[in-house]
């Protein structure tokens, strides 16, 4: 301990600082390697205070240790002599993983020996301001200045940054003189320029997304992926990357994968098909299917079928429903179970190199992270060959056997199971098998297998990172990269599957589908439209952050998207009837209500007028109400596209004194005083089922014990679906088709149900139209 702190010390490090270094075992050790590798090359007291500083932060950064005594003998040798240098050594080596080093072509890359003088720093300078002179003499110093600081760097490469920066300050100077009070001043922003014709212009996060469009952060789906690109390694170059394991094989896999591929990117989407898609795997849908999209890649579809036991059919169908809804084609549909022998012909060559052992401690002894190693650990790899033939034949019970490989994952969680055994048929291979593989064992292979370049997962998966390089590295294979980006979730809902199928056993909801759940199917029955939730995941963005989302966000998505898209119509949920007393008994005309009223265009309809015409209770009141705008004895009303305003005549009340109908008169709204609101109605409807939907759960997070005590089946809102079995719709809805959408003026958006029959059509309320707090 001494010795160390004495060497540390050595180089200039401060005692505090030296001792707080020895804490961290990885650094201490790979500094004290340094330093004594820089003593053999310069004597013990030949490592100065800079050399030190540089050893210290070169130890700090090198992810690669075998370069360390390399880059050692290049800081002491006065190589490298910056840290500017030594940020390009370490690039350099980063990049170049292979033996040996190209010495030249390193020293050409990191600027050793290349000196910069000050009448190179002058006339670089020079050249930059005599640019820019006319809009420096223009700004003065309201000029971003950082500009031509970044050029000059740029130009001058390896120059000192502090020199750099003294010269470009006194040329400036020199041209413009000193500062004068006007150039003290803050230099004011510019005022966003309002939409003409007195229209509101429309938010730019409320701008809805094309592929190509603007998203609500000011950046498309796309356009995110693309930047996303600059983070990602190239095809290729796996090794740049953090954490990347070389062995003395990875370029040589490297080469062969890329004559496979071509250089094109690869992706894949891999869900366990026993369960439904809910909104959080859009977002990953959208971030496998859309980065290789983005870069002219591709991406597979490939169904995780390891765990028989809770697989369907239905499950398969709906999830690759679900992709192509959100409008991706893979480029092929894969399984897991493809590859069930030759994952096994892996994991027979695993054990017989010595990385994998049959274990006999049961399911619950191996669920703790801080378990004592298997006592089974040793044992010799032909025994274990010997076992693992014998789980492949049926000849254990299920749980009485496991193969495990012989790795420590990041959370510290010991030798993972590679193969469990399970007498469940597979939907796809029958009986062939009785043992099956994990994920911890599967995943990683298959991407192998499958050449993708870019594993992308949610963070939870950052766990298993150090085994997907592990796994591949211990049986020689191309090793692809995995990446992990947030996990989006919503509040007021659960995603789980397992719960999810609690709600459905519980009769809480009535299947996957249920309009008040988040699964996929859920949504799009509920009329959420996709280019809806492709905006919404461009606006929660690709963030490496876990995000919880409130869910009138994704609404306001797809409001955005329905009012451009859904045709109006007219509906009254809760009808009164209203007799036009001074129209004859058998009158009727049509009225042309525009299919989208802010572009005529677009085209319209027809709907009927007659003497009786329904319209919401809600519209009429009999005693007036201060800021109350429409129907009551002294206050007339308009009817929406009519053409007419009404006037309260006589009220008809029920035996209970209940309100059931009204009389009134009408007149020509051109000879009428402006009325202060109109309303929708509707005459000679279609009697139709509503479904009004809110949410499911009381609180944001049903899951949370401290909130919920009694678990999330307890938090189930009693109101979640309101169900109106006689409303009335307009004619123009006769011919919709499932799924069709439309917005029923002032009431809200509704898409067709598949419920509905000829008989009769079946509505569910997609999202409310937007809340005006001044709207009475």
């Amino acid at each position: 301990m001494a010795d160390t702190l004495t060497l540390f010390t050595s180089i200039g490090l401060s005692e505090q600082k030296a001792k707080e270094t020895m804490k961290n075992e990885a650094l201490s050790s790979a500094l004290k390697e340094a330093i004594i590798q820089a003593q053999r090359v310069r004597g013990a007291s030949g490592v100065d205070k800079a050399a030190g500083t540089l050893l210290y932060s070169m130890a700090s950064r090198l992810k690669d240790p075998k370069r360390l005594a390399f880059l050692s003998d290049s800081i002491v040798l006065c190589k490298i002599c910056t840290e500017l240098q030594l940020a390009a050594a370490l690039e350099f080596v980063k990049s170049h993983p292979e033996d040996p080093i190209d010495q030249k072509a390193f020293e050409r890359a990191c600027g050793v020996g290349v000196v910069v003088t000050p009448e190179q720093i002058e006339e670089a300078v020079e050249s930059i301001i005599k640019k820019h002179k006319d809009q420096l003499l223009k700004e003065r110093y309201h000029f971003n200045m950082g500009l031509l600081m970044g050029e000059a760097r740029s130009a001058l490469k390896w120059a000192d940054g502090k020199v750099v920066k003294n010269e470009v300050d006194l040329q400036v100077l020199h041209l413009l003189g000193p500062k004068t009070e006007a150039d003290l001043e803050k230099k004011l922003k510019p005022q966003k320029a309002k939409a003409a014709g007195g229209e509101v212009k429309k938010k730019e996060e409320d701008v809805a997304l094309t592929e190509e469009g603007v998203s609500g952060e000011g950046k498309s789906l796309m356009e995110q992926l693309r930047g996303e690109a600059l983070k990602f390694h190239k095809p290729g170059e796996n090794y740049k990357t953090e954490g990347y394991v070389v062995t003395p094989n990875t370029m040589d896999l490297l080469k062969k994968h890329m004559e496979i591929t071509g250089g094109q990117i690869r992706t894949r989407f891999p869900p366990e098909p026993n369960g439904i898609l809910h909104i959080g795997h859009a977002k990953a849908i959208n971030f496998n299917f859309g980065y290789a999209k983005a870069n002219n890649g591709i991406c597979f579809l490939r169904y995780d079928d390891t765990n028989p036991e809770k697989e369907e059919e239905k499950y398969f169908t709906a999830i690759r429903d679900m992709v192509e809804w959100l409008g991706y084609k893979p480029h092929a549909v894969t399984h897991a179970s493809d590859n069930f022998q030759q994952l096994y012909d892996l994991a027979v060559d695993l054990v017989r190199r010595g990385h994998a052992y049959v274990c006999h401690q049961k399911g619950e002894e191996l669920k703790g992270h801080n378990s004592p190693p298997s006592p089974w650990r040793d044992r010799p790899a032909e025994e274990s060959l010997v076992l693992f033939e014998r789980m492949k034949k049926g000849l254990f019970a299920e749980g009485e056997a496991t193969l495990r490989m012989k790795t420590v994952m990041e959370d510290g969680k010991l030798d993972p199971v590679a193969y469990r055994i399970k007498y469940t048929p597979h939907h796809r291979t029958g009986d062939q098998w009785c043992i099956y593989p994990t994920y911890d064992y599967t995943h990683c292979l298959c991407d192998s297998i499958e050449n993708i370049t870019h594993s992308l997962c949610t963070k939870e998966f950052q766990a298993r990172r150090s085994s997907y390089f592990w796994l591949c590295n211990a049986l020689d294979l191309y090793c692809p990269v995995q990446w992990e980006y947030g996990r989006l979730n919503l509040t007021y809902t659960v995603v789980s599957k397992r719960k999810i199928i609690k709600l459905v056993e519980s009769g809480v909801v009535r299947d996957w589908d249920d309009p008040r759940l988040f699964t996929l199917t859920a949504l799009r029955r509920r009329g959420f439209p996709a280019e809806a939730i492709i905006n919404f995941c461009a606006r929660v963005g690709v963030t490496v952050s876990q995000t919880t989302t409130e869910p009138h966000l994704l609404e306001a998505c797809v409001r955005d998207v329905l009012n451009d898209t859904a045709p109006r119509a007219m509906a009254v949920l809760e009808p009164l009837k209203v007799t036009v007393t001074n129209l004859p008994e058998h009158s009727q005309s049509a009225v042309r209500v525009p299919n989208f009223p802010a572009n005529e265009a677009k085209g319209s309809h027809t709907v009927p007028f007659a003497r009786t015409i329904f319209i919401e209770q809600s519209d009429f009141r009999e005693v007036m109400e201060k800021g109350y705008k429409r129907l009551t004895p002294e206050q007339p009303v308009g009817l929406r596209h009519a053409g007419y305003v009404i006037s309260f005549q006589k009220v008809i009340k029920d035996a209970r004194g209940k309100v059931v109908e009204l009389e009134v008169t009408c007149c020509g709204s051109e000879t009428a005083e402006k009325p202060k609101a109109f309303i929708h109605w509707v005459s000679q409807p279609l009697v139709c089922e509503v479904r009004l939907y809110e949410r499911l759960f009381l609180h944001k997070h049903p899951e949370d014990q401290s909130v919920v005590p009694n678990g999330f089946l307890s938090d189930i809102n009693p109101s979640s679906m309101h169900v109106i079995s006689d409303a009335l719709v307009d004619t123009s809805v006769r011919g919709a088709k499932v799924l069709d959408k439309f917005q029923f003026e002032r009431v809200g958006y509704f898409s067709l149900d598949p419920d509905s029959t000829a008989e009769k059509l079946v509505f569910n309320r997609t999202v409310t139209l937007k809340e005006d707090p001044g709207k009475m």
